[in-house]
């Protein structure tokens, strides 16, 4: 319970040992972490900052080489050789041996270029170390047509088949026109290649927490360098385009993610190419010793938890196990499990004070109590039974009375055989209502019952009365209680003949599923509204006192209804169908049963 004694002490103890201890441990958690982030903004800008430098200064050097090779003489006469249609083809070779040595030398002077091709659209490629080469197969290149429909003049990290001879590793390209500004309009473009791995290196040695990474991105967000955890992070993407057209040239930026926490990006602006670095890392990893330490200081806060709990179930078992006991009895109780109550407090406690004595009081209490429930109940079963028999040797006299006028007429009209017909009917069925201890019977039974009362009516009204019956097949073993068929018959035959010279009933006897229907039609006058409502009072409340005090000679419908409710509780249903000046069908909805367990009628319902 959550306001008993033991709960408010268990209460009592975790607040005291667990609940700030847990405050002090989400002070301490937060605190920490607020200081990690700042640290992560200072240190990881610090370090982009230093990272950005180095980019810029390579950049310089690759700008430096171009600006040098696109405004030497040397570049200008080799344009004008290769464009001058008077030269022979020797001469051009020549020509063409000369600006590679000078490519080769003004190269070697440069420490971070790798390699540089300048590439005509004739086809024709120099490198350095004197190679001439006509091959235009570049053209089909997608850095060579990007430039020039698109002016892209950075290439992202890319294995270059022609430079290979001289690295075999991914480069980084710079392409420049010769002769012209504008690269649609160039006929020979440059390509300026530095190793990939030469601003990779330092890039990796920048770290954010255990696994966060940052990554080298130009103008449309493609990664110059060979990182392919950058395509992890393409849901990303969108935040870092807002961030590349905004006005700060650096920042800190939190990302609400779904499985570890809050994505941390770090950014940084760099102003001569328009690149940007970019550092993705979750809280999980940023934090992950952090976090260790709080679940270790929660797994303490649990241990500590269970600990006080111990110890507040040690310090209140007792007194307050009685307590709960008496508490699980008074349930029993109100649920009249009477056996169940004793049960949970057991006789002869060793408690002896004041809770030992309210224990013993109420398992004394509880004793006293089940006796005068159970002696209730066997006096109200006896008197149901009482009430039973009386309705049941209500029948005989009424009908008999009826019998006996009808067997003095038949004598005094000197009818002999009907006279000998009507006494053996009688004595039938005399014979079977002496069985007054036989409350339920064989549905045979009755039908032979009524069978008998049948043949006394056609022989009291002649070709008059018409009466017929039919009974569904295998319901000759249903056990039904006794004498509810004939007052319903007599009922419908009486109130027939108030309407009309002649009379029409039917008795009708059939079975739906688990229940047995029997019902009387006839043809008389119908029920008036009054006397509907009343029997349908008396199918639902057995009326027996007022059957009882009755001294009408209309009670047979009554009778029936009341030792229905009386024996069959719920399980009894009634239907009525009545309509003035047309007739009325009454309808008894029993239970189908072969065999009736010997058990009380109020067990029944």
């Amino acid at each position: 319970m959550l306001y008993s004694l033991k709960s408010r002490l268990i209460t009592a103890f975790v607040l005291l040992f667990v609940l700030s201890f847990y405050v002090m441990t989400l002070l301490l958690f937060n605190e920490s972490r607020s200081i990690i982030r700042s640290y992560l903004e200072s240190s990881a800008l610090e370090k982009m900052d230093e990272y950005g430098s180095f980019i810029d200064m390579a950049q310089a050097q690759m700008y430096d080489f171009s600006s040098l090779v696109f405004n030497s003489e040397l570049t200008h006469q080799w344009e004008l050789a290769m464009a001058d249609p008077t030269l022979s083809p020797g001469e051009k070779s020549l020509a063409n041996l000369n600006f590679s040595r000078f490519l080769t030398q003004t190269t070697n002077n440069y420490s971070i270029i790798s390699s540089v091709f300048l590439y005509r659209d004739d086809g024709l490629r120099i490198g350095m170390n004197n190679e001439v080469v006509n091959d235009p197969s570049f053209k089909e290149e997608a850095w060579y047509r990007d430039f020039k429909e698109r002016s892209i003049r950075w290439v992202p990290a890319h294995l270059d088949r022609y430079s290979q001879q001289y690295n075999n590793k991914s480069v980084i390209s710079l392409l420049m026109p010769i002769g012209h500004f504008e690269p649609s309009l160039a006929k020979t473009v440059m390509k300026v290649n530095i190793s990939s791995s030469y601003l990779l290196d330092p890039l990796n040695r920048i770290h954010l927490g255990e696994n966060g990474t940052i990554f080298l991105v130009n103008e449309l967000l493609q990664p110059m360098l060979s990182q392919k955890e950058y395509s992890m992070h393409a849901d990303m993407l969108g935040k870092v385009r807002e961030l590349r057209v905004g006005t700060n040239k650096q920042g800190v930026e939190y990302t609400p993610g779904q499985e570890k926490g809050d994505e941390i990006l770090v950014y940084k602006r760099l102003v001569r190419t328009d690149w940007m670095l970019v550092g993705f890392v979750s809280e999980a990893d940023l934090y992950g010793q952090l976090f260790k330490l709080r679940d270790s200081m929660m797994t303490f806060a649990v241990i500590l938890l269970l600990v006080s709990v111990l110890i507040a179930i040690w310090l209140s078992h007792g007194f307050t196990r009685p307590l709960s006991r008496l508490v699980s009895a008074m349930h029993h109780v109100q649920h009249g499990d009477f056996a169940g109550a004793e049960a949970k407090i057991p006789a002869g406690s060793n408690v002896r004070n004041e809770v030992g004595f309210v224990t013993s009081t109420f398992r004394n209490m509880v004793g006293q109590l089940r006796s005068h429930i159970k002696t209730e109940f066997e006096l109200k079963l006896l008197r149901q039974q009482a009430e039973y028999k009386t309705l049941l040797m209500q029948i005989n006299p009424h009908f008999l009375f009826n019998t006996l006028e009808l067997m003095s007429s038949l004598a005094m009209q000197q009818r002999t055989d009907d006279t000998v017909q009507v006494i053996e009917s009688l004595g039938k069925m005399l014979r079977f209502s002496l069985r007054i201890n036989d409350d339920v019977i064989r549905l045979a039974e009755e039908l032979k019952y009524v069978r008998d009362y049948m043949s006394i009516l056609e022989v009291r009204f002649g070709d008059k009365l018409h009466l017929t019956m039919e009974v569904d097949e295998g319901l000759e073993d249903a056990m039904i209680i006794k004498f509810i068929l004939q007052p319903l018959i007599e009922n419908a035959v009486k109130y027939s003949f108030r309407q009309s010279p002649e009379a029409y009933v039917n008795i009708r006897v059939q079975r739906e599923k688990d229940r047995v229907r029997l019902s009387v039609a006839d043809h008389g006058p119908g029920m008036p509204a009054e006397l509907l409502r009343k029997l349908t009072d008396q199918a639902a409340y057995a009326q027996l006192d007022h059957i009882l005090a009755s001294r009408s000679r209309e009670i047979g419908l009554g009778n029936v209804l009341a030792r229905c409710r009386l024996y069959y509780g719920k399980l009894f249903g009634l239907r009525i169908e009545s309509v003035a000046g047309e007739g009325t069908i009454i309808e008894l909805i029993l239970p189908f049963r072969e065999e009736i367990a010997h058990v009380s009628s109020v067990d029944r319902g």
